[in-house]
């Protein structure tokens, strides 16, 4: 079947992105702001559906990646288009940057309203509190206020490892899930939802460690979009530096430790399988 131009591609990727954060960073802001959205499980399901829709929706026209660390794992070991590579990750990034713009827009008023009944200098030490609706800290700062963490709660080894970890995790499951030869898989019509719940159950475990990014363009986005909103360094480079190892290399290294144990150690066993298969048809 021939594939839509890379215009198109990049224009699914762009909007599956704005989808993937309107209402996966939209849900942080109602959970923080508000209190109406209680409990990770409820954000965490937020996100799982997110994805799904974009998925459902985008998925045939450009794959809905919609996350730079699992276009580079394609890229890398399911033969990908480099030349795509670039035109993607902008794409992902500029959705991202559209729809936490979007949000601002709709809560800024609440969000001041938060900032002052919370005694908040937006900016200043501490602002990290709102900060967090857009970019990603760690510990968790919601969670740090409410256990009396410290920031050698959770150190920046143990984040990096973190969102390494996850999306590792998830890269595992992406490439499990849409691999052809997998028998077991959940098949086209509920494959989207299979990597929702999947991201929803990365974020119950990583999420009060370093709020669960797993994706450099969901984190870099809002966290843009955070610094011109008056947050500053407290967004970019944080107050604890580090956002760049932690929320953009970690995922990256994650998702392609996570795609390349799957590619090398569990795909040679489907074809093996299929083989077998083969030969029992036969005889």
């Amino acid at each position: 079947m021939k594939q839509p131009p890379l215009f198109r591609q990049c224009v699914a990727e762009c909007l599956g992105t704005y989808i993937l954060v309107f209402f996966g960073v939209g849900s942080v802001h109602v959970a923080v702001l508000t209190g109406m959205i209680s409990g990770i499980w409820q954000v965490a399901t937020v996100w799982a559906v997110a994805i799904a829709m974009a998925i459902y929706t985008f998925g045939s026209i450009s794959g809905s990646h919609i996350n730079p660390a699992i276009t580079l794992a394609f890229a890398v070991f399911r033969g990908f288009e480099w030349k795509k590579v670039p035109g993607f990750i902008a794409s992902q990034v500029l959705g991202a940057i559209l729809a936490a713009a979007t949000l601002y827009l709709l809560f800024k008023h609440l969000i001041t309203d938060f900032e002052t009944a919370n005694a908040i200098a937006r900016g200043q030490s501490g602002s990290e509190l709102s900060a967090m609706i857009y970019g990603e800290y760690f510990p968790n700062p919601a969670v740090a206020k409410t256990m009396n963490w410290t920031d050698a709660s959770v150190t920046t080894l143990q984040a990096f490892m973190g969102e390494l970890i996850g999306t590792a995790f998830l890269a595992f499951f992406v490439f499990a899930v849409t691999e052809p030869r997998n028998a077991g898989g959940p098949g086209k019509y509920l494959l989207p939802a299979s990597i929702g719940l999947t991201v929803a159950m990365l974020i119950c475990i990583i999420a009060p460690l370093s709020q669960a990014g797993f994706n450099p363009a969901r984190d870099f986005g809002p966290r843009l979009v955070a610094y011109f909103a008056g947050w500053g360094d407290i967004a970019i480079p944080g107050p604890r530096g580090g956002f760049f190892t932690v929320y953009i290399l970690a995922p990256i290294i994650g998702s392609l430790i996570g795609a390349g144990v799957f590619q090398h150690v569990i795909h040679p066993a489907y074809h093996t399988h299929e083989e077998e298969l083969t030969d029992v048809h036969i005889q």
